[in-house]
């Protein structure tokens, strides 16, 4: 999967630029502020057609203007494809060959990236929203079908806590029965993204453990656990699961109306990581935590390749100044000459460039893009 061509009219502070991209390794080098991780951004929207700084889509469009578009042109194995996302005031249009595309699974999945930036490293020791949101993002570009049933989800999650929000009494039936409705819908949309997600950490799972145990030397073994809001037994029936979280959710029912929200589900689901068994968010050093998310970004890469058939893009926002030369070195001898990368950086010395193979250098400046 190569990207050649990257056109942003609006976006961020790009009033309008084209960047032809011919080499495997790209570097966007600039002081801050100038526009480097809006670069990374655009690339990433591409790919999901959301931004992974921020829910609302209009802080994508430039300042004082009404509308942004994103063009690229991808080389697969089986072809090229072009991609275009409209953005405006009014909603989201996209295309793929020009024909324009009525649901986002049908765009999503199209062009495959993996992004790197220092806040992943809160992936390990941050909050469970931020594991949440990185199993979304992945599992989302490699099964499109994943994102619809996550946006059904939310819906009736939003509509169950407005239901909550407004009553106070278990004895209230008229809210019983509006309640024993929505669950039916919560708990059938609730379990298919329980079992993809178990799915799609089994198989993470292996590529972690190798790419850990390789970087440590084979001192360390890595393990992800998958951890739903509430103990179910292993199921593969679906209608067994859904009964289980039925009667969960019944057992919740007066928590829950005092409380005025959900509060079980797949929106409060997290992982765990375990380094030689002891936990990594509790007990590892700052050096594990941060080689946890390392093997993490890096199983990822090889998980899509798996999936898909092909390598995803692999962008690193300002991520390698955080790395020591040693975890740089075993990030760099990853992705070289397989994975085709962007890097931002504010400085050349903080990248290992001797372990780089012809690297192209762009200069990013107040929103300007020069080789």
């Amino acid at each position: 999967m190569f990207l050649k061509k990257l056109t942003l009219n609006n976006y961020r502070n790009y009033q309008s630029i084209e960047i032809n991209l011919d080499h495997n390794i790209n570097i966007f080098i600039g002081p801050n502020a100038q526009g480097k991780t809006n670069l990374l951004e655009a690339i990433y929207v591409m790919a999901l057609t959301k931004s992974h700084r921020t829910n609302t889509d209009k802080e994508l469009i430039g300042w004082g203007f009404n509308e942004t578009t994103l063009y690229s042109e991808i080389e697969k194995k089986y072809g090229s494809n072009k991609l275009e996302i409209h953005l405006s005031q009014k909603g989201k249009k996209v295309k793929v060959n020009g024909l324009e595309q009525r649901k986002l699974s049908d765009f999503i999945g199209v062009l495959n990236v993996v992004m790197f930036a220092p806040e992943d490293l809160e992936i390990v020791k941050g909050s469970p929203r931020i594991r949440r949101r990185f199993i979304d993002m992945e599992l989302g570009q490699i099964h499109p079908s994943y994102i619809y049933d996550l946006q059904q989800y939310q819906k009736i999650l939003n509509q169950r806590n407005n239901l909550l929000k407004q009553h106070h009494s278990a004895n209230d039936k008229h809210l019983n029965d509006l309640l024993s409705i929505w669950d039916q819908q919560f708990a059938q949309f609730g379990i298919k993204i329980i079992k993809k997600r178990q799915h799609f950490i089994k198989k993470l799972q292996i590529w972690i453990e190798q790419i850990h145990s390789s970087i440590t030397n084979g001192k360390e073994n890595l393990k992800v656990i998958y951890k739903p809001s509430f103990e179910f037994e292993q199921f593969d029936d679906e209608t067994v699961l859904f009964n289980q979280f039925m009667l969960k959710l019944t057992k919740m029912r007066e928590k829950e109306i005092k409380r005025g929200i959900t509060l079980i589900g797949p929106h409060r689901d997290d992982l765990l990581f375990l380094i030689n068994d002891k936990e990594v968010q509790t007990f590892g050093s700052q050096g594990q935590q941060r080689t946890t998310a390392l093997s993490i970004k890096l199983a990822e890469i090889e998980l899509i390749h798996e999936e898909v058939g092909e390598y995803p893009l692999l962008l690193l926002d300002d991520v390698l100044s955080e790395l020591d030369q040693y975890r740089q070195t075993q990030l760099i001898e990853t992705f070289q000459d397989k994975v085709q990368t962007f890097i931002t950086t504010t400085g050349i010395e903080s990248v290992n460039l001797s372990k780089l193979n012809e690297a192209k250098l762009f200069h990013v400046l107040e929103g300007t893009v020069s080789v």
